[in-house]
């Protein structure tokens, strides 16, 4: 199952000329740019690790320190989600403008609906996400093809 959260979620991967133009899309309207990753993809788990720092007051044709930071997270987690998140701060606080996926794990098991029903009739949902049936650092394979390598 293809996780969709962000922008351009129901697209194709993005490739990384087109990730730049995003980036440079920001940088043209004063964003700060940030890299973040994470095993539980969960719809409202909206706060993922962040990828060193936030990258404040870059311009327009440093578009390449910004994918510097993507291709290290994507490649020191190669079996979690990146997503670069663009902040704007016009309006006083940081504002989350654009937000998009830009590495997954290789493979994606999705979500359990639970259902529960409870009195009146009232039912409610609730979404597991089935990498949380391992614990973190264990998600998506990722033990399994750190034993591979050694």
């Amino acid at each position: 199952m293809r996780i969709t959260q962000g922008t351009f979620s129901f697209l194709p991967d993005l490739t990384d000329e087109q990730i730049e133009a995003q980036i440079r899309y920001a940088l043209r309207n004063s964003w700060a740019i940030q890299v973040e990753q994470t095993d539980d993809p969960h719809p409202r788990n909206s706060l993922w690790e962040m990828w060193g720092t936030p990258n404040f007051d870059l311009t327009e044709d440093e578009v390449d320190v910004a994918m510097r930071d993507v291709r290290a997270c994507r490649e020191a987690w190669p079996h979690q989600y990146v997503k670069v998140v663009a902040y704007d701060a016009s309006l006083g606080r940081q504002t989350t403008a654009l937000s998009f996926i830009v590495g997954r794990p290789p493979d994606e098991p999705g979500f359990h609906l639970e259902r529960e029903e409870g009195p009146d009739r009232c039912i409610r949902y609730t979404l597991r996400s089935y990498a949380a049936d391992q614990p973190p650092g264990r998600r998506y394979g990722a033990r399994a093809s750190e034993e591979a390598r050694r």
